[in-house]
């Protein structure tokens, strides 16, 4: 049995789906299991990461699990896990993570550093997947591209390597259903560098009209962004935008030496969410 957490999200569902579609047994966690129209043959069952006591049904009779990075989790979460039996863990980490930092920098590394070292200190078979950008973080932009053909948003030249989530599901289910990735880290990303203004063209090219990032004062973004995104991540979210304007997030073949596939483009993430836009 595999369990799944995180089984509503962009990667959680897509490594639901596969499991399921490859007659693997599954199980999904969820706060409230009886609100989701699950897959066939998938057994859905009420937990929660931040609640220890919740996991055990979960995680009974599992042998693997796809981790979803809860902030402050990792201890009872691995202690559960251990008590139950289970022998692997796939983290969805961060490309944020520094392993030579004496300290993360800012709280979106910190909390998934945390879950990595109480895996690390653990009995069980850990991978940790650190994905950089995902492309998903365009979907924002929506609101915009609905009403106009212009993106407002700070830092027009932030380089990122955006990651279609598809890959980054396609490397957990490798790791959840094959033996040599125990004790291995692996960063993944997109094929290519772009920054803001590259991403909002492309998108514009995909829906057939042209679309321009116009570049507004990052504290006009800030009070924007601030209505739903707690101030501490702001704050890194902030950060690394200014960071990689001038030093890109970097590309990696993390994707490709385990899936043998060249990892999917902005271009085509756009094609697959275009009805978002």
């Amino acid at each position: 049995m595999i369990l799944i957490t995180g089984a509503t999200g962009n990667v959680g569902r897509l490594v639901l789906e596969r499991l399921a579609a490859d007659g693997r047994k599954v199980r999904a966690l969820s706060r409230n299991p009886e609100d989701v129209r699950w897959p066939s043959g998938v057994e859905a069952v009420a937990g929660d990461l931040t609640d220890a006591e919740s996991l055990a049904a979960a995680l009974n009779g599992v042998e693997a699990v796809f981790l979803f990075a809860a902030p402050g989790s990792g201890p009872g979460f691995t202690a559960a896990a251990e008590a139950a039996g289970v022998r692997r863990v796939v983290l969805l980490s961060s490309g944020a993570v520094d392993d030579a930092a004496e300290a993360q920098d800012g709280p979106i590394a910190a909390y998934h550093w945390e879950i990595e070292q109480a895996l690390r200190a653990s009995s069980l078979a850990w991978t940790f997947l650190r994905p950089e950008v995902f492309a998903a973080n365009v979907l924002p932009w929506a609101h915009q591209t609905k009403s106009g053909d212009e993106i407002r948003g700070a830092y027009a030249e932030a380089a990122s390597s955006p990651i279609h989530e598809a890959d980054i599901a396609d490397v957990a289910v490798a790791a959840l259903t094959s033996d040599g990735y125990a004790g291995t880290i692996h960063h993944l990303s997109g094929p290519e560098s772009l920054t803001h203004a590259d991403q909002a063209r492309i998108l514009g090219e995909v829906l057939g009209r042209p679309i321009r990032y116009i570049e507004v004062p990052v504290e006009a973004v800030r009070q924007q962004m601030s209505a739903h995104v707690p101030a501490p991540i702001l704050d890194s979210i902030i950060k690394i935008w200014a960071e990689s304007v001038e030093t890109p997030r970097p590309v990696t073949d993390g994707v490709e030496a385990v899936t043998g596939q060249r990892p999917r483009d902005f271009r085509t993430w756009v094609r697959d969410h275009a009805e978002a836009f």
